[in-house]
């Protein structure tokens, strides 16, 4: 009896040695296997900071895929939370647009993507294809593709050819060091802003507009050097009038004087209008103020909005001063604020957009 409960004891002692010894190696490799995550983590997180501005287009593409993946999923679900509305909205057909090109066979057609187009892309010139019916097909100037394709001002082509097509009209840049939006901006006779403003370009550094040496840059509207643009006038500066001038529609003033640097796009929902003077910024119409101030440190900077209670809304952007404040009401023509630079910009200028609605209208279209 006593040598089985010795037994006992002893086989007691070496389970509580051996639990002992097992919990000090795992505590010891859990450790171990923690500070290694740590450590290339700090050198994984190192490496994203570096190289954050080159690889915030990868993220955001990566994401945006994960989200249109959980959208196909979850659409069914949704839709059928809705009584009387049982549709699948992946099993509803729709005839998109196409553009085709002109050909000699009957049989050829080239279909095109109505979708936006964020880089360049490549075509192949088909049979009766001209420079002019592809620049149609793309909605970009002719230009445009003489100067990405090296082409003579003939503009020659061959069936079977290769050509680059950018995504709006303009130039692309390779950046070599040195470069900046600046000296790229002057060397192609364009606006920094329309730089900056292209969503797909890209900056290492997102405040300073810093470039990556070997980059490809869109330069939206920009003219080869020593080139003559076909068609000089649409690359004149437009002067506008006098701030305060009741144009012929009767309902907006200018809200400022200056040169147009940037027009409407599908990227960019309004006007330019640079004065290096800066003046005062006028309400276009008579209106309550329902934004004042930067609400968001970011983007438009100091901006006013005006509700006109005509479904009219009216934007002035990059302000350096407000004039006034939410709920007060301003006559056409009252100066509201001063241009300047403030938010996402690169010079002294008022960005100024018009929406009626919900729907951005081409600012242009009403103060001509």
């Amino acid at each position: 009896m006593g040598d089985s409960l010795e037994q006992v004891l002893e086989l007691w002692e070496e389970i509580k040695l051996f639990s002992r010894e097992l919990s000090y190696f795992l505590f010891h490799r859990l450790r171990l296997s923690f500070f290694k995550f740590e450590a290339g983590k700090k050198v994984f997180a190192a490496a994203l900071y570096k190289r954050r501005g080159k690889l915030a287009s990868k993220f955001v593409h990566t994401g945006m895929a994960a989200l249109a993946g959980i959208g196909v999923f979850i659409a069914p679900i949704v839709a059928n939370e809705f009584p009387g509305r049982n549709i699948d909205p992946w099993s509803v057909s729709s005839a998109p647009s196409v553009l085709a090109s002109a050909t000699e066979e009957d049989a050829t057609e080239t279909i095109v993507s109505d979708r936006i187009r964020e880089k360049i892309i490549e075509y192949t010139v088909a049979a009766g294809d001209t420079i002019s019916s592809i620049a149609q097909k793309f909605n970009v100037s002719e230009d445009t593709i003489r100067w990405q394709n090296k082409l003579d001002k003939k503009g020659t082509i061959k069936v079977g050819q290769k050509l680059e097509i950018l995504p709006v009209t303009g130039v692309s840049h390779k950046v070599q060091k040195g470069d900046t939006v600046y000296s790229i901006a002057k060397k192609y006779d364009a606006s920094p802003q329309a730089i900056v403003d292209f969503p797909y370009n890209t900056f290492i550094n997102d405040e300073t507009f810093a470039l990556a040496v070997g980059q490809i840059v869109i330069v939206p509207d920009g003219v080869m050097p020593a080139e003559i643009p076909t068609a000089p006038a649409e690359r004149m500066r437009q002067i506008t009038p006098d701030a305060g001038t009741v144009v012929a529609s009767g309902n907006f003033v200018w809200p400022a004087s200056g040169s147009i640097t940037q027009r409407f796009a599908w990227y960019h929902k309004g006007v330019d209008i640079a004065n290096k003077s800066a003046p005062d910024v006028l309400a276009a119409d008579a209106g309550k103020v329902i934004v004042a101030g930067w609400p968001d440190n970011y983007g438009y900077g100091n901006r006013v909005m005006i509700d006109h209670g005509n479904g009219y809304v009216t934007l002035y952007a990059h302000l350096s001063l407000i004039y006034v404040k939410v709920g007060q009401t301003v006559a056409r023509g009252a100066a509201i604020g001063k241009m300047g630079s403030t938010g996402r910009s690169t010079g002294t200028h008022l960005h100024f957009e018009v929406i009626k609605s919900g729907t951005h209208l081409n600012p242009l279209s009403v103060l001509k």
